[in-house]
């Protein structure tokens, strides 16, 4: 079998195909990332010592240089990690946004299309839901759930979405969609909240956090999210949307005090700044679909796995510098 990752140097995409590879050693894996500010080659350059690793710098909407892949490696599955990921940057530049995760999808899966009706699973976010209020726990996301945007970001995932639905019922491609909260581990770019404020508080720098603080996010380390993709590749249903969550909703000024408390840093390091434009406030997902139809739960406990992604940024100081730059 041979599977072709997208976005296999980002954050998410590297920790799947190390779980991947290991799982799986007997299995051809290709990677494909166009390296933008995000990509980290050296983070997966270990792995191009193993046979059945390959790499490729591609730009997903270089439609030859995606046709030439897929005519050479003949893949069996396609997971799609690559997509421009940040709000902030959505807010200042849209277009872009729309040109990687909408285009290269369709690229994607016209190349699956050509070359043998290649199963495809697209990896979405709970962004695209849009918000929960503060002050109603009872309120959560499902498949069901209406799509309701709050920037470019999340409105060009949902447009991915609704494309990678629509071709399977137009073409009868075999697709899947994933839609998970936000993840924490090793191997995030510091742009994001916790390996920002982690970096930030080893250096004894101000703690940035948008309005108060009390904007609620649903975590799930990322193993169990790459351990939740692969239970959809094997078990799931063609055609269907799942929905993948950590049961862990916790403030994001929490977050923060957490990581200060771990470091040893003081709480007086957090500063407020302006909040964010059209900040969602709340997110929360039910995963009962994947729970109950395939076996998966998450297994890393947020405090644990907090902690212990904290010490990795702080025992790893050779990764993150490069980075910073950009």
């Amino acid at each position: 079998m041979t599977i072709i990752v997208t976005g296999g140097a980002g954050f998410i995409g590297s920790n799947f195909l190390y779980y991947y590879t290991n799982k799986y050693p007997d299995r051809r894996v290709v990677c494909i990332d166009k390296l933008t500010y995000a990509g980290n080659f050296d983070t997966i350059a270990p792995l191009t010592a193993q046979e059945n690793f390959r790499f490729y710098k591609t730009d997903l909407c270089d439609r030859d240089a995606i046709f030439e892949i897929f005519e050479a490696e003949k893949p069996d599955a396609v997971v799609n990690f690559a997509a421009e990921s940040h709000v902030d940057r959505s807010i200042e530049d849209p277009a872009v946004f729309l040109h990687t995760n909408i285009l290269g999808v369709q690229t994607l899966m016209d190349a699956c299309r050509t070359f043998g009706n290649v199963r495809f699973h697209q990896i979405s976010t709970d962004e695209v839901y849009g918000d929960l209020p503060l002050d109603r726990p009872e309120l959560v996301f499902s498949e069901s759930s209406p799509l309701r945007t709050s920037s470019p970001y999340s409105a060009s995932k949902a447009g991915a979405d609704l494309l990678v639905l629509a071709y399977h019922r137009t073409f009868g491609l075999p697709v899947t969609v994933s839609r998970c909260s936000n993840n924490y581990g090793r191997f995030q770019f510091p742009e994001k909240l916790i390996p920002l404020m982690t970096i930030r508080a080893l250096a004894d720098k101000p703690l940035p956090v948008y309005g108060t603080g009390l904007n609620v996010r649903d975590w799930i380390h990322v193993d169990d999210h790459c351990r939740a993709v692969d239970a959809i590749l094997e078990k799931g249903t063609v055609g269907e949307i799942y929905n993948v969550g950590g049961r862990c909703e916790v403030r994001n000024i929490d977050v923060v005090k957490t990581i200060c408390a771990v470091l040893g840093k003081p709480e007086s390091l957090i500063t407020f700044v302006s909040d964010r434009k059209g900040h969602d406030l709340r997110y929360a997902i039910n995963a009962e679909k994947l729970e109950t139809g395939l076996g998966w739960a998450p297994q890393t406990d947020f405090n644990t796995g907090l902690t212990q992604t904290v010490r990795w940024y702080a025992d790893h100081p050779q990764w993150w510098p490069p980075l910073l730059s950009r």
